[in-house]
């Protein structure tokens, strides 16, 4: 037989829910079958057995998404609006000891607000929201209404989903607190200290320069000393909105520093010149603003025992697209990431791992997971702009749970991914550069014993132009040979391998 929708494709088709984009869709066909689409999105046939029991009954096959499909709490939230709350609990009452129906109810109360009136109180041993095999899971809160156990990472003001997909689990296993351990002890006690120290400055660099900002030295030095302060703070107080504000006010010019979350629709874009802007990404309404940030200050201490590279992305990837700023947002969110690695003593205090500088050097990949976020929300939202720029959402009400219920999965799988990467490769390289400057240094020294200041410009230089002096720079060592020219370039190139 053809291949027919069940689950969440079914529902996506029957209330014609044509922006939501199903990672997991479901059929009933002859024989089982699993595709993987163009975007990589799983297609997957079910046997005659699996084939609903009321074909057009929309909770039946609610039931079946929440079994098989991937969970996402905006698509589900889109599809109770069409669900009455009298057939829900009429539903529910049928089979009040089912864990899928308890289930059921339980979304329906928290997605929708409204509370059913059930003609039969709930039964049954109580089980867990969220399969933790399945799924990133928080603290649990016991639901005594539903007799279930709430596993969700958030609350209903926000809460994003991850799913516990092999390549999550394959890097959480993989310890970068003993990687960096493990680094401390293969070079010198001064080395590791000089190379930590020059990262926070090339931390804070990245971080500006992604944003295509130079820093003033000033400015510099004040987010270096927010970097050194990661960590210090509890879950509590990681995500207040007197600290952020702080934060804001330290990274940004002073003429553009916040007193309170944006009160004004901003976006992300790039201007095209006469009035005419390409929208990237439009935040959320900023009448919405505070009860997310104070959703993902929720979310921080219900995730207090999740793995810390998890929190880490969701904290920092749910700030940067809540953007509650003006100007900001995209430090602020890079930050969020050491202070959460730090804050759990992933990362021992004192330590950077340069991720900016990573996003930096990779700036595709960094642009392709915001593009992961910004796209499927840019097909369904509407919104006008004016000539100067002012922005409003006319639509804000469809998607507010796009806001609310992000699908982060991919996120934090970047995130753990950029970690290791700046764990095994990047860390070892600036370690390596530090230890070899050290050596071409008394290379250089033992040729002509120059004062400090020019052998540093000279191996500037020389780094700048792998191994060569420029012509240009000749007459700022206008009392040096050629012939010691020639040998300072040749004890560079053997110690930095060029050769």
């Amino acid at each position: 037989m053809e291949p027919r929708p069940v689950g969440g494709q079914w529902l996506k088709e029957r209330y014609n829910l044509v922006n939501y984009t199903m990672t997991h869709s479901s059929y009933i066909a002859d024989n089982p079958d699993m595709r993987v689409t163009s975007k990589g999105n799983i297609e997957q046939d079910y046997g005659p057995k699996y084939a609903v029991n009321a074909e057009n009954d929309s909770l039946h096959h609610i039931e079946f998404y929440l079994k098989y499909d991937y969970l996402n709490l905006d698509f589900l939230q889109a599809v109770f609006k069409y669900i009455p709350s009298a057939d829900a609990a009429a539903f529910i009452s049928e089979s009040p000891a089912s864990k899928h129906s308890r289930r059921i109810g339980f979304f329906y109360e928290f997605l929708t607000g409204n509370q059913l009136t059930l003609s039969r109180p709930v039964s049954g041993n109580y089980i867990d929201l969220l399969d933790a095999d399945k799924y990133v899971t928080g603290r649990k809160e016991t639901s005594t209404r539903w007799r279930l156990n709430n596993n969700l990472l958030g609350t209903a003001e926000y809460c994003p989903v991850v799913r516990k997909t092999k390549e999550l689990e394959g890097m959480l296993a993989l310890d970068i607190t003993e990687k960096i351990e493990s680094l401390k002890s293969d070079y010198p006690e001064d080395i590791f200290r000089r190379a930590t120290n020059y990262l926070y400055t090339k931390e804070t660099r990245s971080s500006y320069e992604i944003e295509k900002e130079k820093p003033s030295a000033d400015r510099t030095q004040k987010f270096v000393a927010i970097l050194q302060m990661a960590g210090t703070e509890t879950n509590a107080e990681m995500l207040e909105k007197k600290r952020l504000v702080a934060l804001q006010n330290a990274i940004v010019d002073n003429r553009f520093a916040n007193t309170d979350f944006r009160n004004d629709q901003n976006y992300v874009g790039a201007s095209l010149g006469n009035g005419h802007e390409n929208f990237h990404y439009i935040c959320p309404p900023p009448q919405i603003a505070p009860s997310l940030m104070k959703g993902l200050q929720a979310l921080a201490i219900k995730t207090s025992d999740t793995a810390a590279e998890i929190r880490a992305g969701l904290i920092a990837f749910g700030f940067v697209f809540i953007h509650p700023f003006d100007d900001g947002n995209g430090r602020l969110h890079r930050f969020l990431i050491h202070d959460v690695l730090a804050h759990d003593k992933k990362v021992p205090q004192g330590i950077i791992i340069p991720v900016s500088a990573h996003m930096l050097n990779n700036i595709k990949e960094y642009d392709t997971i915001l593009e992961k976020y910004s796209r499927p929300l840019m097909q369904r939202i509407k919104f006008t702009s004016s000539d100067i720029g002012k922005v409003e959402i006319t639509n804000p009400k469809e998607v507010e749970g796009y806001f609310r219920y992000p699908e982060l999965t991919d996120h934090c799988v970047y995130l753990l991914h950029t970690i290791h990467e700046t764990v095994k490769v990047d860390m070892p390289k600036e370690l390596t550069f530090v230890q070899r400057f050290d050596e071409a240094k008394k290379s250089i020294q033992q040729i002509v014993d120059m004062p400090d200041k020019q052998i540093t410009l000279m191996l500037t230089f020389l780094h700048q132009n792998k191994g060569v002096l420029p012509k240009r720079r000749r007459e700022e060592f206008a009392k040096l040979t050629d012939d010691e020219i020639s040998r300072m370039e040749q004890a560079y190139r053997l110690i930095y391998e060029l050769d």
